[in-house]
């Protein structure tokens, strides 16, 4: 069940605004052309974002997210991308250059999902193809920023996060949004915090071999970039 902040529509509509400018997805562009990705499967697209800056390269795309409201924000800016309703495990038969994976979307796996979704990724790319993601640096510690974070107002909207628990290699935190009818919606949600090592592990237990891991250009030091290939 995707979280209230992807999920509900009154969120959806104004999850760009708070995401801001996305220019950690250069770095996925990049890759794709690194690669020679002439087809792309982005899963947990979101509301599209790096869908449509490939689609609008030329590539043929498909984005896949579990949040029905987000994708209806997307299907709204490109037509040119196959959009599904659904995850990497309930895909129709691919066969991608590359699969990728912003926004630590992979943390959001917490249990046998994660290996499940591995494989769903494995089975829709192409023989030697690609699938690039990143995750958190645990060591990092992202949750301690998250704690100091002030309310922000945005078209309107206030929100505000509070760290809920930190119990490794979970933390959970809440979003909660103030409209200004007065109305307010709670967004919980929980993350998995992987080390490096036991990322490759499962990388490998589910057919990949792992060909670099590399920074976040745009968050040097906080974040793993993986980029495996399949084996």
């Amino acid at each position: 069940m995707p979280d209230a902040i992807f999920a509900d529509p009154r969120l959806a509509r104004i999850y760009d605004a708070f995401d801001g400018p996305r220019v950690d997805l250069d770095l996925y562009l990049g890759i794709a052309a690194e690669v020679e990705a002439t087809s792309v499967l982005d899963i947990g697209c979101g509301t599209g974002s790096l869908a449509v800056l490939l689609a609008s390269s030329g590539r043929s795309v498909v984005g896949v997210d579990p949040a029905l409201a987000s994708l209806e924000i997307a299907r709204a800016k490109d037509s040119r991308v196959t959009w599904i309703h659904g995850d990497a495990t309930s895909l129709p038969p691919l066969s991608v250059d590359l699969a990728t994976m912003t926004g630590n979307v992979a943390q959001v796996f917490l249990g046998d999902d994660w290996e499940a979704t591995l494989r769903g990724v494995r089975a829709a790319l192409r023989p030697g193809g690609h699938f690039v993601f990143e995750t958190r640096r645990p060591e990092r510690r992202a949750w301690e920023d998250w704690a100091r974070a002030k309310p922000r107002v945005l078209v309107g909207v206030r929100e505000q996060l509070e760290l809920l628990d930190v119990s490794m290699p979970f933390v959970s935190f809440r979003h909660t949004y103030s409209f200004p009818d007065g109305s307010a919606i709670a967004s919980d949600s929980t993350l998995r915090f992987r080390s490096r090592a036991e990322v490759e592990q499962t990388l490998v237990r589910c057919g990949f071999k792992v060909v670099d891991v590399r920074d976040a250009p745009d968050r040097p030091g906080r974040e793993y970039v993986f980029v495996a290939q399949k084996a």
